[in-house]
């Protein structure tokens, strides 16, 4: 449209839409709002993070003035509040490989089995309804997960009905329960990464005589692969992160962990327990809780680092 001009009154008088340049203002003057909104947020993200690190690393470094990184790192044995203390983080970390690792066990097949069936299987109706229902496992309260663990896996399920030789906690237990709290992250997130691989691709599959299995399996999992490993390294984070599972089901008995059924303490379970704790601040014992979460911090920035670059390595892009 045009604006029309009229002769009113010996004066002309011009009607219709004003000029495109004041549209074209105010445009630019609302996308650098956003632009400066979303600058901000990005700032906070980073702020936030490097405040985090400086939050750890203060204490850390008054820790590691006391006690030598490599015993920290390669000790094998952790009594920060004995009489006779040791600072070995191992059965530590042993404990937390140990409760990620079935953790990962029981929620990647099912959650890409999930997200497979989802994505390729399931009718719109059905995912309508199946998608909001898984997720509403993730929903659930992280110290229900830990009573449930406790409750029913450890007592009735491993004790009861496996007859399995194992005490009142174990980190099988808190293991099979997180991998239950994680299915939703995976299956969701992959998904999501196979939903949005071209239709023409399955297409083309189906012409070249494939059944829907092999499409899926050797055309859309491929093309969806750096969407899954960042589900599955997401996963991986939560994991081992998680703390009230843990710190109710899988004990609160530090020592290197060789089998399943037996107690051990992770990362975050000691930072759980120790935080409740009288501790006096500034102390070698309550800087410990520094140096743990400082080690858990960067466990779990370098998974990140190296997802990031697998998926930047095998993405597809469309």
């Amino acid at each position: 449209m045009t604006a029309v001009t009229e002769k009113v009154g010996g004066s002309r008088v011009t009607s219709g839409p004003p000029p495109r340049t004041q549209f074209a203002g105010k445009r630019r003057v609302g996308e650098s709002i956003i632009k400066l909104v979303l600058r901000l947020a990005a700032t906070l993200t980073i702020i936030t993070t490097a405040g985090i690190l400086v939050a750890l690393l203060i204490p850390s470094l008054s820790f590691f003035a006391e006690v030598p990184v490599m015993d920290f790192l390669f000790g094998d044995r952790w009594a920060p509040r004995f009489a006779d203390a040791s600072f070995g983080v191992l059965p530590l970390v042993t404990a937390t490989a140990w409760t990620t690792v079935i953790a990962l066990l029981v929620a990647v097949p099912f959650g890409l089995g999930a997200a497979i069936m989802l994505a390729e299987y399931a009718k719109p109706r059905t995912r309508k309804v199946l998608k909001p229902v898984l997720e509403v496992l993730a929903g659930v309260p992280t110290v229900v997960y830990g009573f449930f663990a406790l409750q029913f896996v450890q007592a009735t399920v491993l004790r009861e009905w496996l007859q399995l030789p194992t005490g009142a906690f174990s980190v099988l237990a808190a293991g099979l329960v997180m991998g239950v709290m994680i299915i939703p992250t995976i299956a969701s997130i992959s998904e999501d990464a196979m939903s949005a691989v071209p239709t023409s691709l399955r297409q083309g599959s189906a012409a070249l005589g494939a059944n829907r299995m092999q499409t899926t399996l050797r055309v859309v999992f491929p093309a969806a692969l750096s969407g899954i490993v960042a589900a599955i390294v997401l996963g991986v984070s939560r994991a081992v992160g998680e703390t009230m599972i843990v710190a109710i089901a899988a004990g609160s008995q530090a020592r290197i962990v060789t089998n399943p059924l037996e107690q051990g303490q992770t990362m975050t379970g000691f930072i759980a327990n120790a935080a409740l704790g009288d501790s006096r601040v500034g102390s070698l014992e309550y800087n410990t809780l520094f140096a743990v979460g400082l080690l858990l911090f960067l466990v779990t920035l370098l998974m990140n680092f190296i997802s990031i670059r697998f998926v930047r390595r095998f993405r597809e892009a469309y």
